[in-house]
């Protein structure tokens, strides 16, 4: 209906809660057209349609609740009429007191109520010390995330204190609103940075924090520590592109880890150079007095004193940081130490000849290139039709910390040369000539290309830093043809019992003669299985920044490339030996000439596809989707800074195990690979548990997201069919999807025999002997329940509790007594693992309709009809 229809429609002073009565009457039939109309056609009829709303909001409660209510319906409609009739909103001293009464109630309203309101009543225009005072009085009331939504809507931010909004907000675990509070003010991102960092300075008493709120409710203080709030940090550095020298607290205590570890890659594992080890060691310590401080001691325990004192000579350790024992070695050093170590060091480069795989082409083959004269003479070789190349990316190592990695090395192998571009040198020279894309022209003309293989191995992880490295290049995913991911062939090669590959299960070619045992992975693993060697790594960790390179890192890099030719020509001779298919080489050369399809998705997967596929870029779709499964068929272990997602996911019927927040992150792959889950992290773990379980088995989420983002997000990538009926079909305290349905006749006799129980302890049950409680079939809607028939045995008459079997306490304390007078709940449901009991509640249908966008993801719109 038009705007015309309403033209007839004049003021008659109708009595808004009468056409409240009316639209409620609408809303409940789902006449969503004819209640629009009348909401329209009522507030014309209004003599003041702004006071109508509020007299309409005040006498109902429905508006209170979250998602789509009739209330949230009438105020956007409101704000639709009103642009239509620009003549209708109010100023003066009757627009003042409509303000004051809707100030009053935003502190109660769902945050998609707040614009509509906001916008209609004008609250930009109220004194803006009238609105501080009224925020100010909220979060004296105990009301902390709502003072701050307020502030963020009213953009009051500038005029209070970010400390003071934040600390509450972050000891309930909401993160993701002091990112929203400090989001569009730079000086306030400085402010909190400043004070998460004091926070995270070892001297500084944590509990001096937290001490004003241990009466606060949903306090999670296991979510206030140094740990979690380091990771926030980091965070907020990346997010809004912050200096890190202005937190010096948190990148100390980073580099001291990134130290730690360095000291166990060198000195324990043992996997590491001593070039690679010492390159390192200088660029995390540099000048860092504390630092230095840590790595003498680290020295002393892992080399001793004389080692110490060689260490720290080459690392540049100011004498007077040195211990008396270490300096006094550092005077007695000569030149036998430094024929120690060459006559080692020969020895060790005779041992990788015989373990490890060695590049086949002679030395004079490799060329680095680091000017366009020799890169173009590259072009003309690799651009070649039915050319053939290996590709891959050289980083230095992050460790951790801000920012993405940018490719400091190209390689491309050849059947017969291999060469080394020199990126940031090429990009430098071409800029300098006004050229800067020259070099990824080049590069997307190699990717885009049908005509021309490219080779590779976990790509997504090389085009993230390469688009970081060159923004040019930032879509060229969606462009690339000819790409066969040697990760994807990997996951369907099939590897004989005899201490090889089966079911997904690697075999260990340990490091055992280099310190700790430690299992090959990755292309090492792939190359020992194919070639019969496997890579050596040593070189991994180097600095690729750093030129000019070591003949070590120029060979290193040309096997990482070449290898992959090797591996690609084998399995194609003979794909049967390897447990392929015979037609490896034709579906390979048919995926090479279509066109991979966009994936709207922020972080580098491995999609699992039971077939090889092209290029599994970091948007990429899978060449086959995998089938759709139910949440009860999908298990996962959710990383520490997953909880969030986990409990969503719980809520929606998923199996999950949550990582407590002490975890480690490595407990995540020892539980995937023991009770076959896939792992859901985010960030930086995800490339290292990703290398420890099955390909496909790892999933990275975006941690800045909502759970429901998240959520969706690993839903649809594991293409995870949700219903009406899998939702709360899980325990949300313990898992369990096994539920008992108790009558509410039946609950209650066990409540009051209960409560009876714990005045007389023994009643009915003489010391411990139990007492049967026959407990009704279960309900065949639930989709986790118990069969029928099931039997709640043993239920003891003692304590705040009745029994289930298997000495579980049913939780029956915990049931208000007004509950079991409510005539329309007829059934409770008992968890038969925990004993947590449940029941539909008064606003169980709107905490149900929260998941209206799953079921429109998963295509189960009939029960989404239901639920509006």
């Amino acid at each position: 209906m038009n705007q015309d229809s309403y033209s007839s429609d004049q003021p008659t002073g109708q009595d808004p809660l009468l056409l409240l009565k009316t639209l409620q009457l609408l809303w409940t039939k789902h006449e969503l057209e004819k209640l629009k109309e009348e909401i329209r056609r009522g507030f014309a009829r209004l003599e003041d349609p702004l006071a109508g709303l509020l007299a309409m909001l005040e006498s109902s409660s429905d508006w209170k609740g979250k998602g789509h209510s009739l209330g949230y319906c009438i105020t956007t409609e409101l704000q639709l009429w009103i642009k239509e009739h620009p003549a209708v909103p109010q100023s003066g001293t009757k627009l003042k007191k409509l303000q004051a009464r809707v100030l009053g109630m935003l502190s109660q309203c769902p945050t998609n109520l707040l614009d509509p309101l906001i916008s209609i009543y004008q609250l930009h225009t109220v004194d803006r010390n009238y609105l501080l005072e009224h925020v100010s009085h909220l979060y004296l009331q105990g009301n902390y995330k709502e003072a701050a939504i307020l502030s963020i809507k009213l953009k009051l931010q500038p005029d209070q204190d970010v400390e003071k909004m934040c600390t509450p907000l972050l000891l309930q675990d909401k993160a993701n609103l002091v990112e929203d509070y400090v989001g569009e003010y730079p000086e306030l991102q400085r402010k909190l940075l400043q004070t998460l960092d004091m926070w995270c300075d070892p001297s500084f008493n944590i509990r001096d924090i937290t001490r004003p709120y241990q009466g606060l409710s949903r306090y999670k203080p296991e979510k206030f520590n140094r740990r979690v709030l380091s990771k926030l940090v980091f965070r907020l550095l990346e997010r809004f592109n912050v200096d890190p020298a202005l937190c010096p607290n948190v990148i100390n205590q980073r580099h001291l880890r990134t130290l730690n570890y360095l000291f166990y890659k060198r000195f324990v594992e043992k996997t590491m150079t001593e070039e690679n080890w010492a390159d390192h060691i200088q660029s995390t310590v540099g000048e860092n007095r504390w630092l230095q401080g840590h790595l003498v001691q680290s020295l002393l325990r892992h080399c001793g004193a004389r080692g110490a004192a060689r260490w720290a000579r080459r690392c540049r350790v100011p004498p007077e940081m040195l211990p008396r024992a270490v300096a006094e070695e550092l005077q007695k050093l000569h030149i036998q130490d430094r024929a120690e170590e060459v006559t080692k060091a020969d020895n060790y480069e005779d041992s990788k000849k015989k373990d490890y795989y060695q590049l086949p082409i002679a030395r004079e083959k490799i060329h680095f290139l680091q000017t366009w004269e020799e890169t173009l003479q590259c072009w003309e070789k690799v651009l070649q039709p039915g050319q053939v190349v290996g590709v891959d990316m050289e980083w230095k190592p992050s460790f951790g910390m801000v920012g993405k990695p940018r490719v400091a090395l190209l390689q491309l192998a050849l059947k017969d040369e291999v060469f080394l571009l020199d990126l940031p040198r090429l990009l430098e020279q071409a800029e300098a000539e006004g050229e800067k894309e020259k070099l990824p022209r080049f590069i997307q003309m190699l990717y885009s290309d049908a005509a021309i293989t490219k080779l590779g191995y976990g790509m997504s992880g090389d085009l993230s830093s390469l688009a970081a490295t060159c923004s040019a290049l930032k879509d060229m995913e969606k462009q690339m043809q000819g790409v066969v991911d040697l990760l994807a062939v990997d996951k369907q090669l099939q590897w004989k019992k005899d201490g090889r590959k089966v079911d997904g299960l690697s075999p260990e070619h340990s490091h055992e003669e280099r310190g700790v045992k430690q299992p090959e992975k990755g292309l090492s693993l792939l190359v020992q299985h194919v070639l019969g060697k496997p890579l050596d790594k040593t070189e991994q960790l180097s600095n690729w920044e750093k030129r000019p390179l070591r003949e070590e890192q120029i060979l290193y890099a040309a096997s990482d490339a070449y290898c992959l030719l090797e591996i690609y020509e084998r399995l194609c001779k003979d794909p049967e030996s390897f447990g392929l298919g015979s037609d490896l080489t034709e579906s390979l050369v048919e995926k090479q000439s279509k066109k991979p399809r966009a994936k709207k998705q922020l972080n580098k997967q491995e999609a699992p596809s039971p077939s090889v596929q092209e290029c599994q870029g970091p948007r990429m779709e899978p060449s086959c989707p995998p089938a759709p499964i139910s949440p009860q068929e999908f298990s996962v272990v959710c990383d520490n800074m997953l909880q969030g997602l986990g409990r969503y996911l719980r809520c929606l019927g998923v199996d999950v195990r949550l990582l407590d927040n002490e975890d480690d992150h490595r407990k995540a792959a020892e539980i995937a690979r023991q009770e076959g889950r896939v792992i859901l992290t985010s960030g930086l773990p995800y490339q290292t548990l990703r290398s420890q379980v099955g390909e496909g088995r790892c999933f990275s989420v975006n941690c800045s997201e909502k759970a429901k983002e998240q959520a969706l997000q690993v839903l649809k990538h594991f293409n995870v069919q949700v219903s009406l009926s899998d939702i709360f079909s899980r325990c949300q305290v313990c898992n369990c999807n096994k539920y008992l349905k108790v009558s509410r006749e039946r609950m209650r006799q066990l409540v009051e025999g209960s409560r009876r129980a714990s005045g007389e302890h023994s009643a009915g049950c003489p010391g411990s002997q139990s007492c049967g409680v026959t407990v009704p079939a279960c309900d065949t809607a639930q989709p986790g329940c118990a069969p029928h028939g099931e039997r709640a045995e043993g239920a003891e008459q003692s304590g705040a509790a009745a029994g289930l079997a298997g000495d579980t306490v049913l939780q029956v304390a915990a049931i208000p007594p007004g509950v079991l007078d409510r005539a329309e709940l007829t059934d409770f449901f008992c968890c038969t693992r925990c004993g947590k009991v449940f029941w539909e509640g008064s606003h169980f249908g709107r905490v149900v309709s929260q998941f209206q966008d799953v079921l429109v993801a998963s295509g189960d719109t009939q029960s989404v009809y239901e639920l509006s």
